[in-house]
């Protein structure tokens, strides 16, 4: 069945807020690159969209912040949508962790200055949760895309590692000039190695493997390790 607009709404048939928020929010961040994450860039993408002004902005009522979630949860279903599951069954682990942070790159590619501006606002002291936040669900969506069905501490520390090369991956790639990204591919793949050798040394951990290996530590030592 073909959903139908609302008359005067620009809504589909039964479409609630959240599911406006996530179809508005690639327009929002077209738009954010220009009008920052603003009331302004709601409005251009509802008129971008047919939605009524008011709907959109009671849709985005959190404020940058709910902005910049929308998008980023908006970017979980288009990157499965560009594998076939038989594409990535054929995929080594390694393989499969970089197409899919490779696939979300290109998808916040178009819109690289509305990331940049999105970052600016998530390293801000007040927004270190949230960003968090947004991190593990972005690796959280990797892993389970790859396949990963871990729910004891692999669960946890595969995420938590990944979510830290993901966001030092997007420091690299909004500055990235080179051709095809090659600087950000290049950045992703000793990033990806780090954590394939990470998993290695910890398969080979017994007992309290815990109390031996310091999660701080090796998450500083990805981000900030030299280029």
């Amino acid at each position: 069945m073909i959903s139908t607009p609302r008359p005067d709404t620009g809504l589909a048939e039964d479409e609630t807020l959240d599911d406006l928020r996530l179809r508005l929010a690639p327009l929002v961040a077209a738009n954010a690159a220009f009008d920052g994450w603003s009331k302004d860039a709601v409005a251009m993408a509802a008129d971008n969209a047919g939605v009524d002004r008011d709907i959109a902005a009671l849709a985005f009522d959190g404020g940058p912040l709910a902005m910049i979630d929308a998008w980023f949860a908006s970017v979980d279903p288009a990157m499965l949508e560009r594998f076939a599951p038989e594409t990535l069954a054929a995929m080594k682990i390694r393989e499969r962790i970089t197409a899919l942070v490779e696939a979300r790159l290109m998808l916040l590619a178009p819109h690289r200055e509305a990331l940049r501006r999105a970052q600016a606002i998530l390293v801000m002291p007040r927004y270190a949760s949230r960003a968090a936040q947004l991190g593990w669900r972005a690796a959280d969506a990797i892993w389970r895309a790859a396949g990963d069905t871990a729910v004891d501490y692999n669960h946890y520390t595969k995420r938590a590692t990944l979510g830290a090369v993901y966001a030092a991956t997007m420091l690299v790639f909004v500055n990235d000039e080179s051709e095809d990204f090659a600087e950000t591919r290049a950045f992703l793949a000793r990033r990806i190695e780090g954590i394939m050798t990470f998993e290695k040394a910890k398969a080979r951990l017994t007992g309290n493997s815990d109390q031996h290996f310091s999660m701080p530590r090796f998450l500083g030592r990805l981000r900030y390790r030299g280029r």
